[in-house]
Parts: C-alpha cells; sequence; structure tokens
C-alpha cells in the first residue's frame, strides 16, 4: 500500500482571515481536519508565490489578485493579464506540490481552473485525481460553449466527482456524462448559541455576504424599501456585513433607508469569529441569492440555530421545506422578498429551533472529510 500526502489544488483559500474569502475559509477548515489525519499540501492564491506551513499542512502560493477570479473580466486588458498571471502560477504550483512527495490523493476544489491544473499534472505525473464542483462551475462557466467542453474533460478524466448542492449534481452529471456525488462544503464553527431565539418582536435580521449581483443583495435592499411601517415596527435592527463590486450601491440603498429612518447598520467584512458573533445576534438571517447552490452561510446558520429567509434558488426551497427551518420566498424578485420578510416578521425565530438543528446534522465537516479520507483509501488500495 502506498502512502502519501493529500493535495488540494483552490482558488478558495484565505489570504488573509479578514472575511473576503468566501468559500476559502471551509476549504481552510477541511484542509486542517483532514491533516488531522495524514499530511496535507494546499495549492492556494496568494499575494505572492511561496511556501508556507509545517510538515502537517503546507501551503504552496501562487500570485492571484485580491478580488475574486469571477470578477475579472478577459476583455480587460489588466484583467487579462492578471488571468494569464493566476492560470500560469496555479499550474506551477500544482507541479511543485506533487514533486514534493508521494501523492494519495489529488482533489480540484473546484473544476475550473483548479480541475484542469491538477488533470495536466496527474497526467504528469502518473496520478489520478477528484473534482469537486461550485454552481460557478456548472452554472456560469458551463454556459460558455468552449468552456464546456474543457470542463466536461476534466469531469470526465476525475477518479471522483462531488458537488457541493443536489441540483448541481444533477447538472454536473449531464455536462460530465458520469456519476456525481453530493457532498456540501460546510465550516467549522466555533461558537455555540447560548441564549434562546426570540419568542416576540421586534427581530434582529443579518445579511452577511459579498455585494454582488449574485448575492442578491439589491434585490433585499428593495425588498427592504417595500415593507410597511407594521413590518418595520417588528425589526430591531438590520445588519449588513460584507463588501464587493457592489459597495457604491449597496450604500446607496442603506443611505436611503437611513434617510427613512429605519435601523440599519452597515459593517465591512467580518472574520470568522465576527461572523459567528453576528449569526449568534441575528434572529434570521437573509439570503437573497440569485444563484447558489447550498450556500455556506445556510450551513453556518443552523449550525448556530438561526433560521433563515431566502429566495427559491437551488437546493434551499427541498432543504427549507424538508427541515422547517426558515421562510422561503415564493419567486426570485424584490417583492416576493419583501413578502417573505414580512411573514418571517409575525413568526417566532423560536418556532424553527427544531428544524434549524435537524438541518444542521446534514453538514458535518468530519463527515465530509472521512469521506474524502475514504476516497484516498481506495485509490491507494488500487495503485
Amino acid at each position: 500500500m502506498t502512502h502519501g500526502a493529500f493535495v488540494m489544488v483552490t482558488t478558495s483559500y484565505p489570504m488573509a482571515a479578514d472575511g473576503r474569502e468566501a468559500a476559502g475559509s471551509f476549504v481552510a477548515d477541511l484542509a486542517e481536519e483532514l491533516a488531522n489525519a495524514m499530511p496535507v499540501r494546499v495549492v492556494a492564491p496568494g499575494n505572492d508565490n511561496g511556501i508556507e506551513g509545517n510538515d502537517a499542512l503546507r501551503i504552496y502560493r501562487y500570485r492571484a489578485p485580491e478580488k475574486p477570479l469571477s470578477t475579472l473580466k478577459p476583455w480587460r486588458p489588466g484583467d487579462l493579464a492578471s488571468l494569464w498571471s493566476v492560470l500560469a502560477g496555479g499550474q506551477r504550483a500544482t507541479h511543485a506540490a506533487i514533486a514534493e512527495g508521494p501523492v494519495a490523493q489529488l482533489l480540484a476544489l473546484w473544476a475550473l481552473p483548479c480541475g484542469y491544473w491538477a488533470r495536466a499534472a496527474a497526467a504528469r505525473a502518473g496520478l489520478r485525481y477528484s473534482v469537486w464542483t461550485l454552481g460557478s462551475d456548472i452554472w456560469t462557466l458551463g454556459r460558455i460553449p468552449i468552456v464546456r467542453g474543457q470542463l466536461a474533460r476534466v469531469l470526465m478524466g476525475a477518479e471522483c466527482c462531488y458537488s457541493d448542492g443536489l441540483q448541481l449534481a444533477k447538472d454536473t452529471r449531464r455536462i460530465g456524462g458520469r456519476g456525481v456525488n453530493f457532498l456540501p462544503s460546510t465550516r467549522r464553527i466555533d461558537l455555540q448559541r447560548a441564549k434562546a431565539l426570540s419568542t416576540k418582536a421586534p427581530f434582529n435580521l443579518l445579511f452577511l455576504g459579498r455585494w454582488h449581483p449574485n448575492k442578491g443583495v439589491d434585490l433585499m435592499l428593495e425588498a427592504l424599501e417595500l415593507l410597511s411601517e407594521e413590518d418595520w415596527s417588528r425589526v430591531s435592527t438590520i445588519e449588513i456585513c460584507g463588501g464587493g463590486p457592489m459597495e457604491e450601491e449597496v450604500h446607496r440603498g442603506v443611505e436611503r433607508l437611513r434617510e427613512a429612518r429605519r435601523p440599519v447598520t452597515l459593517r465591512g467584512f467580518l472574520d470568522k469569529r465576527q461572523a459567528e458573533e453576528a449569526m449568534l445576534r441575528a434572529d434570521f438571517v437573509m439570503i437573497p441569492s440569485r444563484i447558489e447552490s447550498i450556500p455556506v452561510i445556510f450551513s453556518d446558520a443552523m449550525k448556530l440555530r438561526c433560521p433563515v429567509i431566502a429566495m427559491p434558488v437551488g437546493d434551499l426551497p427541498l432543504l427549507m421545506r424538508q427541515h422547517d427551518c426558515g421562510v422561503c420566498a415564493r419567486a426570485m424578485s424584490a417583492d416576493a422578498f419583501a413578502t417573505a420578510l414580512s411573514e418571517a416578521l409575525k413568526t417566532s425565530p423560536a418556532s424553527f429551533s427544531g428544524g434549524t438543528a435537524k438541518a444542521a446534522l446534514e453538514f458535518d465537516l468530519k463527515h465530509v472529510a472521512e469521506t474524502l479520507a475514504c476516497s484516498r483509501t481506495r485509490a491507494e488500495e488500487s495503485a
């Protein structure tokens, strides 16, 4: 039996734990969980090229811009140069991580460009690789004809394929023409809810995420302006936390709400502990996304026993029906989200306590790590 390291190739890993890392916080937690059982090498973005960490968890950094790759536009000369730099740097770092020593498992998080790097490096080193897809892989990149072909090749060549959503797994299966397993992305939660949820108004509401069209922050702000005076009488405060390309629009929307004397607090990015503390202050977490599979903020909220008010995207309607863990809008619009907000404000958050506890059981980080470790063992035994 061959032993070796678990190599993870990703575009999602914290450069700094300041709340900008989005899915990267999950990847970092997963790497640390896996490192309890085996050596782990992570290929990850950084402010510069280099290697950091120790024998248990070593990180191979490739230079990447601070803003998410998804916001770069190839038709802009500056962005195109950044994209080419990332593509070349990520491939070099992947080769370097594999060359460090024996590899038991090579996992790309996510399909593009990480799966492309893993596929090329695996072919050169005589290894197999696995791929984990995000919604942006399939629902955004998968719509571009030339990119879709490359995506299909990456998926078809993988030994194992995972998706972090139920519908996403079906759509990944259709593009790749192969089996795909559902595996949720979920973070380690360090805090616990000590105080019971409120049983009566006024309530605290929270939005925590990127200020990006996909996350629907503009729809949420429009919905808040549609709430009635009666609805607002049931609101204690609304915290809007994060940052991103829609910053000016968010500031304008919050200013309009403040001019109307609405209790809205605007904050920037939160680190992981601050985010958990914010969810513990909240009675409801708002998820107004236009595009999602199962957002990490949903599983965080469930683990912290906080019900959600969400748009009907991805797997959220199914999960919320199964677990009765919040209020789901009936359509993708500001009007529908305002109606969901109004309904939630007339409901006791405490009435969703059983549902959030039940939903939390589906998002266990240790189970995710064990699933991946088992696939690593199968790869070793068949080598």
